[in-house]
């Protein structure tokens, strides 16, 4: 089996902007409360913004914020002339409403494709980028001279982040698709070339449930009992029966963040 290597996509992608000029627009991050799971996401965006030179700001509210007032504070971030792009970190707590605060960022400060605007763009083919996960979809299936026309792809976890713009994108690039929320269905996962994970429950996928040679995208993440970081897939690494498979942590993350930086530079191309 191979292991693909975020670390080092990543490093090549970052390589890359360098040698962009680097907009001179502020990159704003929002936290609402203090999961330590997103508090570590926004530790890795801000060490890569700061790498790439960029004016990369974090602004923290409490948990017990109100959606009108949360609303209001995003606004006054996201339409702020200095302001080039906008991360609202997922999850947020309990009771905010997600799409009420998040549909106040404009479509091009929305880096993240999370908006109804930008969603909608993106869903007709017409926003000028795509959501992050898309874009380490489509990078590491590139360099793996993958061709999807031939294959039965399965998503396993439909979220907003990964699940929902991944399907969205691969309707119609492969022979099937299939869909499952959040896991289950072992008997259509047999059949499947390709398994793109999302769910964030680890070894949720076992290795004996898969077609032999299938390959495996696991944007999942969780701690198990033992305390360490896990994906979905349950991995063997001295099998032969898997194809490539990206190992969590050091997978899809370090290129996530690579292309959200990617998007950030897209959208902010004229201001050098």
């Amino acid at each position: 089996m191979q292991k693909i290597s975020g670390k080092e996509i990543s490093r090549d992608l970052i390589e890359k902007l360098k040698k962009q000029p680097a907009p001179r627009k502020i990159l704003a991050a929002i936290l609402v409360g203090g999961d330590p799971a997103s508090i570590s996401f926004l530790k890795q965006k801000e060490r890569v913004a700061q790498e790439l030179g960029l004016d990369f700001r974090l602004y923290k509210f409490p948990k017990t914020i109100k959606n009108d007032e949360l609303r209001k504070e995003i606004g006054d971030i996201a339409l702020n002339k200095k302001v080039g792009g906008v991360v609202l970190q997922l999850p947020l707590p309990e009771g905010v409403n997600k799409y009420y605060v998040m549909n106040i960022i404009p479509r091009e400060k929305d880096i993240d494709v999370l908006g109804e605007r930008a969603v909608g763009a993106f869903c007709h083919n017409r926003n000028v980028i795509a959501p992050p996960s898309v874009g380490v979809i489509k990078e590491i299936l590139e360099r793996q001279n993958v061709d999807l026309k031939g294959l039965c792809v399965a998503i396993v976890g439909l979220g907003d982040l990964v699940g929902k713009p991944i399907s969205t994108w691969l309707t119609g690039r492969c022979k099937e698709l299939i869909l499952l929320d959040r896991g289950g269905g072992s008997a259509l996962l047999e059949r499947a070339d390709l398994i793109i994970s999302g769910v964030g429950q680890a070894g949720l996928i076992k290795e004996d449930s898969l077609k032999k040679g299938a390959s495996i995208i696991d944007f999942g993440y969780a701690h198990s009992s033992d305390g360490k970081l896990h994906g979905d897939f349950e991995i063997n690494e001295s099998s032969q029966r898997t194809g490539f498979y990206t190992p969590t942590p050091g997978g899809t993350g370090p290129i996530l963040v690579a292309k959200l930086m990617e998007n950030f530079y897209k959208l902010n191309g004229g201001d050098r």
